[in-house]
């Protein structure tokens, strides 16, 4: 017990020291109140990259992915993690078509790009090294900025998102590709595995991960596909099988956990370094 108890000291810590390097923005934009975490590493120039960071439905961007902020500290890239708006239940998400966010006006994917411009801008960054990650929610808004702004990112990453069905029966694939990976659990109670193309589950009709991943290998036009099983990262991790899109014109990943919940998959892969070796790959076809 006291060990358990001086590793959770451990961590806090840890969490307390990169919670105070990342600074609080309030603006108002369209007519609404918003606000985003940043991080800025020491020296920063136009060489260091950008990463957006999106939290899922009813979270918060202050105090998201520790994890995170420590990769964007060891490799030197800058980190926005902005705040979701709330819905008319009270839950802070991305407006991205849910039945609960009905009459929601806020317009996200102007916002997210918005706020790109800005961090850019401020600090002289390299527009074409700007990276978008996110999970659930966050990786819904993956998928439809893929779709609405592939140009506005060099690679995107989702973890347990998926493609609701209005994107898919609305908007037409762009010509522009982008290089994409996610990571998702084929026991996801959240976000299904299978898809839930009828709304049984009340947040609204969205594709299988298969399906969207057809339109995302679409999009960067690759013809075929290998499937590997990852390493173990403990015994009692699970099984991971990596598919690998090729053949196209942007790297496509998609990591199939087996058995794997909705989650980050913390403990059965290093999610976080995952996404940033897949954003510094894209960075060095430069």
């Amino acid at each position: 017990m006291k060990k358990i108890a001086i590793a959770l000291l451990l961590i806090m810590f840890q969490f307390q020291c990169f919670s105070q390097e990342l600074e609080h923005i309030s603006l108002k934009y369209q007519g609404f109140d918003r606000e985003y975490w940043l991080y800025v590493p020491e020296n920063v120039s136009e060489e260091r990259p950008l990463v957006v960071l999106l939290h899922g439905y009813g979270g918060s961007a202050e105090g998201y992915r520790p994890e995170m902020v420590k990769c964007a500290a060891e490799n030197g890239f800058v980190l926005c993690i902005p705040q979701g708006y709330k819905d008319k239940t009270g839950e802070a998400g991305w407006n991205v078509g849910y039945p609960d966010q009905e009459g929601m006006k806020t317009d996200d994917v102007a916002f997210v790009e918005y706020l790109v411009r800005r961090v850019c801008g401020k600090y002289d960054l390299n527009r074409s090294n700007v990276f978008l990650t996110g999970m659930s929610n966050g990786g819904e808004m993956c998928y439809l900025m893929a779709v609405r702004k592939p140009e506005l990112f060099r690679a995107i990453a989702s973890v347990s998102g998926l493609t609701m069905g209005w994107i898919v029966k609305n908007l037409p694939l762009p010509c522009r590709p982008v290089a994409f990976m996610e990571i998702h659990g084929t026991a996801d109670k959240v976000s299904l595995w299978e898809g839930d193309p009828h709304n049984n589950e009340g947040w609204g009709e969205y594709t299988s991960v298969d399906m969207a991943m057809s339109r995302i290998t679409a999009m960067n036009r690759c013809t075929y596909s290998t499937v590997e099983e990852m390493p173990r990262k403990s015994e009692s991790s699970r099984r991971i099988l990596l598919h690998r899109y090729l053949g196209g014109e942007k790297e496509t990943l998609l990591y199939e956990v087996e058995d794997g919940p909705h989650s980050w998959f913390l403990d059965d892969i290093d999610t976080v370094s995952e996404i940033w070796h897949f954003f510094e790959r894209q960075m060095k076809c430069n």
